[in-house]
């Protein structure tokens, strides 16, 4: 009977395509739109990935994400490396900078200093040059997509096209009307504001900005094996009333941030909604619609001594089978649009929560037509088989 169920479905091609398709769609715009949010989220706190050298983050106590600078006081580095637990700290600078390409025009960019000691919070990958080489003066280092488009210099050729020439090793910028010497190309997560990052050492990028009293961004600091990371956060926190997370506490702190004052939840929220509507609304008309037409045949079945359960189950099953080739066919086209879109400004994370989160989504969708439609399937009178069409 429950093969004979799948086969009722498969018969009504015209109904049984309608169905995947919402259900398709609804998939789609679902995962597709969620994947955006989340890999937006994942742009906020992509400093933090990069740096993956420490365990703690501390910071001034009023900081609310990671572009929140609240410069601390050179002394507080030496107060926190005399923590118990503390294998190291090193200093680390954060700033937007306006740099000075050759053509003469401006670009805001992430100057990150790190400790010229021990690199420390340094690029996470190079593609050209050494991080040592970043002990050369004046030298700095660039990320890729930076390099190869908002530090690019594009010339006007006589005919009026452009000619876009992205930055190389050995190119020359000025940062704050100081010259630096491009030693390096790395691979960085891309930023929020999509702003190109430029990593120097932590003395250098402290002369490239304007001077002020406090000009120390972070301190990052490594536990000992014997210590947790949450257990020397909570250690330096109350030794210093300075701000200390773990690397995860930091990330979940940078997008509460956004989630709470920027508008950007509610906008991709709208969208999500929108699909789940309209999968839901798609689906169940035209899946009540199929099991109205067949009540003929279901009432034959109740006729022939079918029990309730027997016929639920049948319902169930038409339900989920639709259900399972829309949601694979809608995932596989989102993760098609995200492997299409990986080297774009487009930002997409897919990931495997959101699998299982689309999913459940999908059945609770084909659950609640297959509800609707079995209140007609358990009024059904058998009687009907015999009277005339």
């Amino acid at each position: 009977m429950l093969l004979l169920a799948l086969k009722m479905l498969i018969g009504d091609r015209a109904k049984f395509i309608g169905i995947i398709l919402g259900l398709c769609f609804a998939s789609f715009i679902i995962v597709q739109q969620a994947s955006i949010f989340i890999g937006l989220m994942a742009r906020t706190y992509g400093l933090i990935t990069d740096t993956s050298q420490p365990d703690v983050w501390v910071m001034d106590s009023k900081v609310q994400f990671i572009d929140d600078i609240k410069p601390l006081r050179e002394t507080q580095l030496f107060l926190v490396r005399g923590i118990e637990g503390v294998k190291w700290a090193v200093p680390f600078y954060k700033g937007i900078l306006k740099a000075r390409l050759s053509n003469g025009k401006f670009q805001q960019c992430n100057v990150i200093g790190i400790d010229e000691a021990t690199f420390i919070g340094g690029p996470p990958r190079m593609l050209k040059g050494k991080v040592n080489d970043l002990r050369l003066p004046d030298s700095i280092i660039v990320n890729k997509v930076g390099a190869d488009d908002k530090l690019a210099i594009r010339w006007k050729q006589k005919n009026g096209d452009e000619t876009l020439v992205p930055l190389a090793p050995y190119d020359t910028l000025e940062i704050n009307d100081n010259r630096v010497v491009v030693v390096g190309i790395c691979k960085t997560t891309r930023t929020f504001q999509s702003q190109p990052v430029i990593y120097t050492t932590y003395k250098k990028a402290l002369s490239f900005a304007p001077p002020e009293r406090k000009q120390l961004s972070f301190i990052l600091v490594k536990a000992v094996d014997a210590v947790s990371a949450k257990a020397l956060a909570k250690r330096i926190t109350n030794r210093t009333k300075l701000a200390a997370y773990t690397q995860k506490e930091f990330q979940k702190l940078t997008v509460e941030y956004y989630l709470k004052h920027t508008g950007i939840p509610l906008n991709f929220g709208v969208a999500v909604i929108l699909g789940f509507v309209i999968g839901l609304a798609i689906s169940g008309q035209t899946f009540y619609n199929f099991i109205f037409d067949n009540l003929r045949f279901l009432a034959t079945f109740k006729a022939m001594g079918a029990s309730q359960t027997l016929l639920t189950k049948m319902v169930l099953l038409q339900a989920v089978w639709v259900g399972f080739i829309g949601w694979g066919i809608g995932i596989g086209g989102a993760a098609l649009f995200g492997f299409l879109s990986k080297n774009s400004d487009l930002s997409f994370l897919l990931s495997y929560e959101l699998y299982l989160i689309s999913g459940a989504t999908m059945l609770f969708i084909c659950a609640f037509s297959a509800l609707v439609a079995l209140y007609r399937v358990y009024r059904v009178d058998p009687a009907i088989v015999f009277k005339g069409s």
